[in-house]
């Protein structure tokens, strides 16, 4: 479903400044896959760059993203636009910098149906209540007539899931989704997204810099440092046996490490 090769990012800032060198990742459809490493290890940028939000006046970008046997790299800017919020999905660290503070919640949820599908008024209000009740955000037809700052840090990132789920998206990416909350809600957020994948077959593309959450979430896992995947495999595998220095390294950070912690 989505295969990246041979990935280079730059950035036109003055000077050297290289995020992504020469990455090469595969995803298969409903795939659960975790991006783990270090704060500006590329991980983010690689993301920003599947998902088609990389200016390319301000970044150099070489490579190939294959969606779906397109090259996202070659798409126009409206081409983009037909993918993003439909195929694609992205939800990010913290909600607020999202949501816009002066609209409704359930009109923030419907609005990439408005923009990719056309159904009335009444029928994306009724599937956006649906979807409500799905990521289980309380009393549907209340919360969504509630402005984002009359929900709690949980329900704002249910309110991010489900808006980017209402159209069905075979790619979801998820940048630092937990990092925000709680130990409680970041739990329940993480069998959420466990579930949506389950369930409804979304692939999902995890970034992160916590192994536990990675772990608990996806089958799959990238260690990515100094803008390289240095080790790929079944997330068990790479935790129970890691081979690179840098991952015993991220492991050995979490003591003690061990399944038991991680629910």
């Amino acid at each position: 479903m989505l295969s990246i090769k041979n990935l280079e990012v730059s950035f036109n800032d003055g000077r050297e400044n290289v995020a992504v060198r020469g990455l090469d990742l595969d995803m298969a459809e409903g795939e659960t896959l975790g991006l783990v490493g270090e704060s500006g290890c590329g991980k983010t940028v690689t993301a920003l760059t599947v998902a088609g939000l990389l200016e390319k006046g301000y970044a150099n970008i070489a490579g190939e993203v294959i969606f779906e046997g397109r090259d996202l790299l070659k798409c126009t800017v409206n081409e983009l636009r037909l993918l993003q919020g439909k195929d694609i999905g992205v939800i990010f660290q913290e909600p607020m910098t999202s949501l816009d503070p002066l609209m409704k919640i359930g009109r923030q949820i419907e609005e990439t149906l408005k923009l990719h599908s056309k159904f009335s008024a009444e029928e994306r209000r009724k599937m956006a209540l649906e979807v409500m009740k799905l990521v289980g955000l309380p009393e549907p037809e209340e919360t969504y007539k509630k402005y984002p700052h009359q929900l709690s840090g949980g329900q704002r990132q249910r309110a991010m899931i489900a808006a980017a789920f209402i159209t069905r998206p075979k790619l979801l990416i998820l940048d630092e989704p937990t990092t925000a909350l709680d130990v409680t809600i970041q739990a329940q957020i993480l069998e959420l997204l466990k579930r949506l994948n389950e369930k409804c077959g979304i692939s999902l593309l995890f970034i992160s810099h916590d192994l536990r959450v990675v772990r608990r979430v996806c089958k799959k896992v990238a260690v990515m440092y100094n803008g390289r995947i240095v080790e790929y495999g079944d997330t068990e595998e790479i935790f129970e046996h890691p081979k690179h220095e840098y991952t015993k390294q991220l492991i050995s950070a979490v003591s003690p490490w061990r399944k038991s912690n991680v629910g």
